[in-house]
């Protein structure tokens, strides 16, 4: 198994990147990401809180397309699309949105689990927002080899896809930034995704 870390800070309130996190898709730097579809979407009850405090849970399928090396393209044959369940938690009054996601293909040959946490920096709690990524990657072959090179492959390509998410997501906030202050609306002009619009409502549902 190899374990992969990252920390980044977004200088945007933690309110506007949850918000912008339901419209990072699409970008023109995330082409690898083909379609993100919502599946089941409910507010739900905090277990851990006396205060009725309420979550939005949001889960999603997303499909990404990306080459491989021919090596890798001869063990899993010529799938091009793969699909990752999202699984992500809203909590408006500690501000803090939590997503878990799982790859759903050839996960019995490989398997990552990451998990990212966005929430206000403590030292500049009402402009800046604080990122952890988190990710376990696990192969699993009948040689020791094998599984090294499939997870040293993976841990790579995960690298490079969270560096190229991070600067598509700047991208994101600064044009819903841009939009904001021309008319107050915190949306894109080119978000088709009606799901997305849904979900906005939702949040606003727990302010």
């Amino acid at each position: 198994m190899k374990l992969f870390e990252s920390e980044h800070f977004f200088n945007y309130p933690w309110d506007q990147v949850t918000a912008a996190n339901w419209q990072k898709y699409p970008n023109e730097l995330s082409t690898h990401v083909i379609s993100v579809d919502i599946l089941n979407r409910e507010i739900i009850n905090d277990d851990n809180n006396n205060n009725n405090n309420k979550i939005l849970r949001t889960e999603r399928l997303i499909g990404c397309k990306q080459p491989i090396p021919k090596w890798l393209s001869f063990i899993v044959g010529g799938a091009s699309v793969s699909y990752v369940r999202e699984v992500s938690e809203v909590d408006l009054i500690n501000k803090v949105l939590i997503m878990k996601s799982m790859n759903l293909t050839m996960n019995n040959l490989l398997l990552v689990k990451e998990t990212v946490i966005y929430k206000p920096d403590e030292d500049l709690i009402n402009n800046r927002t604080i990122f952890n990524q988190s990710a376990e990657i696990t192969a699993f072959a009948s040689l020791s080899k094998l599984c090294d090179k499939l997870e040293d492959w993976s841990i790579e390509r995960f690298g490079q896809n969270a560096k190229t998410g991070k600067l598509a997501f700047e991208s994101v906030l600064n044009k819903l930034t841009e939009k904001w202050e021309e008319n107050g609306i915190f949306e894109s002009s080119n978000n088709s995704s009606s799901s997305s619009s849904s979900v906005l409502q939702e949040v606003k549902k727990l302010i």
